[in-house]
């Protein structure tokens, strides 16, 4: 293998482990945990309209980029959790990250959704939650405090996760 070619495959990993690795020190400085208090979302001036009654509610807060693609893959299946459990008291609320709001719009024109769509446009919320990997999710119970967090999507698996852990949050 000629020395140039290994010189640039070293350069692009080494620039790739990089970039890892400032995402990660980013996401663990103030990273949002299982246990933590979710902070009041009003405070981080997200672009579109919250649900007006969140208090006494079970929340699904799920962080996405229309660029990612398990994040197409997991807005049906939020959509059946959000007919299924909203009755019960289940708020869904997905955070959009992208820098332009038209890809966001692009997105939702073909990934319908009727739970709440809000734009992260400033990119505070997501700094304090230290989220790194879309899509994210944190399922928070009626008193504020998130009990379980989901790094990605992987299909039916995560989608039958959620609906015991949802399941478990709204019966108490």
């Amino acid at each position: 293998m000629p020395i140039r070619l290994v010189k640039s495959r070293t350069t692009a990993l080494l620039a790739a482990v990089g970039c890892w690795l400032a995402v990660a020190g980013a996401a663990g400085a103030d990273g949002l945990k299982v246990g933590d208090h979710f902070p009041d979302l009003t405070a981080f001036k997200l672009e579109g309209k919250l649900p007006d009654a969140l208090k006494d509610k079970v929340l699904m807060l799920d962080f996405w980029a229309s660029w990612c693609d398990p994040c197409k893959a997991s807005f049906p299946a939020m959509e059946e959790l959000h007919r299924r459990y909203q009755p019960k008291g289940l708020v869904i609320i997905a955070v959009n990250v992208d820098e332009n709001r038209a890809d966001m719009e692009a997105f939702l024109k073909k990934n319908a959704a009727t739970f709440a769509v809000v734009r992260d446009a400033a990119q505070k919320l997501v700094e304090k939650t230290g989220i790194a990997t879309m899509p994210s999710s944190f399922l928070v119970d009626r008193g504020g405090t998130i009990r379980f967090a989901h790094s990605g999507y992987r299909g039916e698996e995560t989608k039958l996760q959620y609906q015991r852990e949802i399941e478990s949050l709204l019966q108490k």
